[in-house]
């Protein structure tokens, strides 16, 4: 049994980033493999079972400050223990940002973050844009280092700054986290910050893949995924891809 830990469902699902729980459980099912779909909402307690993902999509800075208030307890010491244990988390754009150690607002005032990633998020200056479009990110794979290839959409106006902390990959088209120093995302053991919507997940199913399987070998190291046909899915990822590249 593999559960999905929607963190706060009701308030940080923007772009479609609840599809991300159902490409996972989608992918899971065609593989027989059994998924409960756990919403966390304010005030409730994270309960891993030892089989888990943990996904945080984005939203706007009213719903942040409400999120920083509520994860600076025992819900973010917890979500900070999972991550030390090798649990799987997906934070995504607002989720992200609340993964470093602060998210500061155009208005200045500094949101505490749960201090997954040692990273930090400045506003935008007065004469920045928001960082708007599609992205393409080479992203090493973790054990073999081989190159592989994410693509998603970004919107944000925020600028994120990484400190002593591996990026998720590098930005071949696109801002990432700033649009300056090429990052985007970032990676630490099994947690994973972005801030690719569209979602992210069922565009890039080599990634959703790797999420589901970090998971179910916390339990049996020896698991392995059956293959899927991917044939759709990979179509529609070079077809996106190759625009963005393009321009």
């Amino acid at each position: 049994m593999l559960t999905i830990h929607h963190l706060y469902a009701d308030m940080m699902n923007l772009y479609g980033d609840r599809g991300n729980v159902i490409s996972i459980k989608k992918r899971c099912e065609w593989r027989g493999i059994p998924v409960e779909v756990v919403d966390v909402g304010l005030g409730e307690r994270v309960r891993p079972t030892g089989r888990d993902v943990f996904l945080f999509g984005g939203g706007q800075d009213r719903e942040q400050g409400l999120l920083a208030d509520d994860l600076s307890g025992s819900k973010g010491a917890d979500l900070r223990a999972i991550v030390e244990d090798g649990g799987v988390i997906l934070g995504v754009c607002g989720g992200y940002q609340l993964m470093g150690h602060h998210y500061e607002t155009p208005e200045g005032e500094k949101l505490p973050g749960v201090g997954i990633f040692d990273l930090h998020t400045e506003p935008r200056g007065p004469d920045e844009g928001r960082l708007i479009g599609n992205v393409l990110v080479d992203v090493p794979a973790p054990e073999t280092r081989e190159e592989r290839r994410i693509v998603g959409f970004e919107n944000h106006g925020g600028r994120t700054y990484l400190g002593d902390c591996e990026p998720l990959g590098r930005v071949v088209a696109g801002f990432g986290n700033n649009g300056t120093d090429g990052t985007e995302g970032a990676r630490r053991l099994n947690a994973y910050g972005t801030y690719l919507h569209g979602s992210l997940l069922p565009k890039n199913p080599w990634l959703t893949d790797e999420l589901i399987l970090n998971a179910l070998r916390r339990a049996d190291d020896s698991f392995e995924l059956e293959p899927l046909d991917d044939a759709v899915e990979n179509g529609a990822f070079a077809s996106v891809a190759d625009r963005v590249r393009r321009g």
